[in-house]
């Protein structure tokens, strides 16, 4: 090294290599420099930088030649710029040694997790540059992670998923019969480590047999001016048995442990990153039977204790619906009604309608029966036009006297007056208003519309 050179230039983070970060955070650390003698500097700056980045080509031919086209999208989270010494037009001498410069940045409340894909990536880093007088500028640079919280327990990643699926089973133009699968699980969301409970039921109708499987895909999007291009990958897998002609498989929660994997990545515009449980039967000699049921990993687990209402209710109806929980106990039988009732209770309640309630200050020496009175309603009177166009009342009436609508109107108290009145009726004299004239020489009252589709209805009933 010639001497007034730099030794080293380097970057340090406050929370070493492995150390992750989220959104909202401070970003600390310190830039280091040592140099073999009295150092000349003009400035040195540090930036943050992070965003995410989609490129891609695809061919086709045009003639007898063959283009290319170029797909490529951006979108910028994250940038940020501090200077530890400031450029003044005026060169600073640092003596020769090792010297420490800190920096702080706060970091956007919302970021994307860091990602490496086949066709884009999400990436944040800090640089550091130290500049020097007729010297080429010195860089340093250091990439951080950082990882979005995903939180699970939230009632729409805790509902269960389920579906179902059938296929005709095909050979050469011939039907071999139809093949159904339907499939379930607890949830929707998981974080890795966690093991998959998979409950599906496979029946196989056709004449040959079929294998049942099932995967956890990794569906990589990168969105560029329009165009997507997608990216699939499986990151565990199980086989079933196989299921033979006219016989039926039931999985009663087959166990599927899910490998460290990043989480879900749904709030970006050039990439997302999507996972699915495949549950699907292979049939020979066509397609297969494909089921899909979406799945989100997160990075916060299941709590234990919260959302419990959610979680235990919906997980106890799931494996009901499936039979596969424990049935209810069966409740115990109440006790007969002469061992919990004295028979001198018994015979109060058969004398008097409503029972007798006991004195506040009387002890109760059984055990509390609460009474529920019956409560008998009588219907309301129908719907009458008659106006009492006098002052006098209506014929009150007898000791045999129907109640209710029979004494709404004044003819109806002449015996054998409405062919739905039955009875005898005790005698009462009309009001002049009330009477029609041929109700006065004898003759039955003429019923009007009204009254005529009143006495229809009743007599229908």
């Amino acid at each position: 090294m010639r001497p007034g050179g730099v030794r080293s230039f380097a970057l340090e983070l406050a929370r070493g290599p492995g150390g992750a970060y989220r959104g909202g955070e401070r970003l600390c650390g310190r830039v280091l420099l040592e140099a073999a003698a009295p150092l000349r500097v003009r400035a040195l700056e540090v930036a943050a930088r992070g965003g995410a980045a989609t490129h891609w080509l695809e061919g086709r031919s045009v003639g007898v030649n063959a283009v290319s086209c170029d797909f490529a999208a951006t979108e910028t989270y994250l940038r940020r710029r501090q200077l530890l010494l400031r450029d003044t037009g005026e060169t600073t001498t640092l003596p020769p040694g090792r010297h420490e410069f800190p920096f702080s940045f706060q970091l956007p409340p919302t970021l994307v997790t860091s990602f490496e894909g086949r066709h884009g990536s999400v990436r944040y880093c800090i640089k550091a540059t130290l500049h020097r007088p007729w010297v080429p500028a010195r860089r340093a640079r250091k990439v951080f992670t950082v990882i979005e919280p995903v939180d699970i327990n939230t009632p729409a990643l805790l509902a269960p998923q389920a579906g179902a699926r059938e296929k005709v089973a095909r050979s050469w133009y011939s039907n071999r019969g139809l093949v159904s699968l339907s499939a379930k699980i607890d949830r929707k969301g998981y974080t890795p480590g966690e093991v998959i409970a998979v409950f599906a039921e496979i029946d196989n109708g056709s004449t040959r047999p079929v294998l049942p499987r099932a995967a956890v895909v990794q569906t990589q999007t990168f969105v560029a001016r329009g165009a997507r291009k997608q990216k699939r990958a499986v990151v565990a897998s199980l086989s079933g048995e196989p299921v033979g002609p006219g016989r039926r498989a039931l999985w009663q929660g087959r166990a599927l442990r899910i490998p460290p994997v990043g989480p879900s990545i749904l709030h970006c515009r050039v990439l997302h990153v999507d996972y699915s449980l495949k549950v699907y039967v292979d049939i020979p000699g066509t397609s297969k039977l494909l089921l899909e049921l979406p799945l989100v990993i997160g990075t916060i687990p299941l709590h234990p204790f919260g959302s419990r209402s959610s979680s235990v209710g919906s997980h106890a109806s799931f494996l009901l619906d499936w039979g596969l929980g424990p049935l209810p106990e069966r409740p115990e039988a109440p006790p007969e009604y002469s061992e919990v009732v004295a028979d001198e209770e018994v015979a109060a309640v058969g004398q008097s309608p409503v029972p007798q309630l006991q004195a506040p200050d009387t002890s109760l020496e059984g055990p509390f029966f609460a009474y529920l009175q019956e409560f008998r309603y009588r219907p309301p009177p129908l719907y009458s036009e008659v106006s009492w166009g006098s002052k006098e009342p209506p014929c009150p009436p007898g000791p045999g006297a129907k109640r209710g609508w029979e004494t709404q109107r004044s003819f109806k108290c002449e015996q054998n007056s409405c062919p739905f009145v039955q009875g005898p009726q005790p005698p009462c004299t009309p009001s002049a208003s009330s009477v029609s004239p041929r109700a006065e020489r004898g003759s039955k009252p003429t019923l009007t519309g009204h009254e005529a589709t009143l006495c229809d209805l009743l007599i229908g009933r």
